[in-house]
């Protein structure tokens, strides 16, 4: 007796159907993902794919961030989109109406990212493996990093998974810790410079110019009141006729202004 053909082989010989081709990562991309898994030392970002499931592992997924297991305690984070995410997560067999949301959902997370293949349907296809409608399991689109068998993964399958992946467990047991000694103090910057008056000029720049990019430019100024020995201001007025930048001008001509109202209030204070 002859033995029975699968369902995809009766109703379209393997030879006249088409196979996926899994797309395929570059060694940059690869040596950028070797060195995101061992060297994380930030919150991860995690986005879930259902390429065709029955929404079982999404019910242990959830589980698994919930205050009984905590994925958080690890830094991982569920995000909505994968625009955002470091970790995509693949879930249930790839059908064939969902190929291309999840290779788009691939293309849309920043590189380097990593790939998890989550439950029986995203590491193989599950039981749908020889279904007409269905590709197989989540490598035969995309290049899968780490495989969490199950149908479904229990929550305690699912953190040690993620932190396998990140190579959290590796940094746990090497992490050192820094404990601070008896009479160390961090060095303050630009400790010539008066408490009130600092405070000031980084208001101005941030409020100008961004919290971040502000702390440049005020850094950058404070530097000149620091370095001038005898004509401050006339220093400062050099240093903002050298600057060919209208919008650092700008700023600096501010930050100038803070210093000149600064004189002025100690003026009157001391008469008074």
């Amino acid at each position: 007796m002859a033995e029975p053909l699968d369902m995809t082989e009766r109703v379209l010989p393997a030879g006249l159907q088409y196979q996926p081709t899994p797309i395929q990562l570059d060694e940059k991309v690869k040596a950028a993902k070797a060195a995101l898994a061992t060297s994380i030392r930030r919150s991860v970002y995690a986005y879930r794919c259902d390429l065709g499931g029955c929404n079982g592992c999404e019910i242990e997924i959830f589980g698994s961030i919930t205050p009984v297991f905590d994925t958080e305690r690890f830094g991982v984070k569920v995000v909505p989109s994968p625009r955002q995410a470091d970790v995509l997560i693949y879930t249930g067999a790839v059908t064939r109406a969902m190929r291309m949301p999840g290779i788009r959902a691939f293309q849309a997370a920043p590189d380097p990212k990593i790939v998890i293949s989550y439950g029986a349907c995203g590491c193989t296809g599950g039981i749908f493996y020889d279904n007409y409608c269905v590709w197989g399991g989540t490598d035969k689109i995309v290049p899968v990093d780490v495989y969490i068998p199950g149908c479904p993964p229990s929550p305690a399958q699912t953190v040690y998974g993620f932190a396998v992946a990140l190579g959290l467990l590796d940094q746990k047991l090497h992490a050192t810790t820094d404990v601070e000694k008896d009479g160390e103090e961090a060095p303050v910057l630009h400790p010539g410079v008066p408490y009130r008056l600092r405070v000031a000029l980084e208001r101005t720049a941030r409020q100008m110019a961004g919290y971040r990019y502000g702390r440049d430019l005020v850094n950058e100024f404070m530097d000149v009141l620091e370095g001038a020995r005898y004509d401050v201001m006339g220093a400062v007025d050099e240093f903002i006729r050298r600057c060919d930048d209208p919008r650092r001008r700008e700023i600096f001509v501010a930050l100038r202004q803070v210093v000149d109202a600064s004189v002025v209030g100690d003026v009157n204070d001391g008469r008074r």
